[in-house]
């Protein structure tokens, strides 16, 4: 990624699927003032995702596209995100894979957060693998993402102790506390 020169900040599409909590704190993440992005485009797989409502909540445009055909869909995407001159996409609970040509076309600018201590976990469930393997930690982790699923280079990690008490559910609510404070983070950490 380049350098932050002065105040140019660099214009970022986030793809969601879901609730959106990720891309809410994005979208505060990059209200603050020495923050290196703006949040110019929301994408998303269904219209039923709830982070949507942030795209009004906060003025920023919104697109939600049917992955049925994904060569087709892609292409749009590809020229809407030229046409919106966006240099950064982050994915955020996205729950769609995209092609290894949308990969190549954006290379090194496509990031994720990952709710497990990649390698580990790669995919779904991922708390309850964690649990059920009796492991010590879960986290998350943001990575760059590549062709291969969750494969990427990690930018950032944080681990989460698993307790005793913990079912996946406390735990992904412990983890998610912990994205929130990461993926701005790992942004910070590409810029500079």
């Amino acid at each position: 990624m380049e350098k932050l020169t002065g105040l140019k900040k660099f214009k970022t599409a986030v793809f969601i699927s879901g609730t959106g909590s990720n891309l809410k704190n994005l979208i505060k993440f990059s209200k603050i003032k020495k923050t290196p992005i703006s949040i110019n485009l929301i994408i998303s797989n269904t219209n039923k995702a709830k982070g949507l409502k942030y795209a009004n909540q906060f003025n920023i445009r919104k697109k939600i596209f049917n992955f049925q055909n994904l060569k087709n869909i892609e292409k749009k995407i590809l020229i809407l995100l030229k046409k919106e001159k966006i240099s950064l996409i982050c994915l955020a609970g996205f729950m769609r894979i995209l092609s290894k040509n949308f990969i190549k076309k954006f290379d090194g600018k496509i990031i994720n957060i990952h709710p497990s201590l990649l390698p580990k976990y790669k995919g779904l469930n991922t708390h309850e693998k964690a649990i059920k393997n009796k492991d010590k930690y879960g986290g998350c982790s943001v990575h760059y993402v590549t062709s291969k699923l969750d494969s990427g280079k990690i930018i950032l990690q944080k681990k989460v102790k698993i307790t005793a008490k913990d079912d996946f559910i406390s735990l992904s609510k412990r983890v998610l506390k912990e994205e929130h404070k990461l993926y701005p983070a790992a942004i910070l950490k590409i810029f500079n």
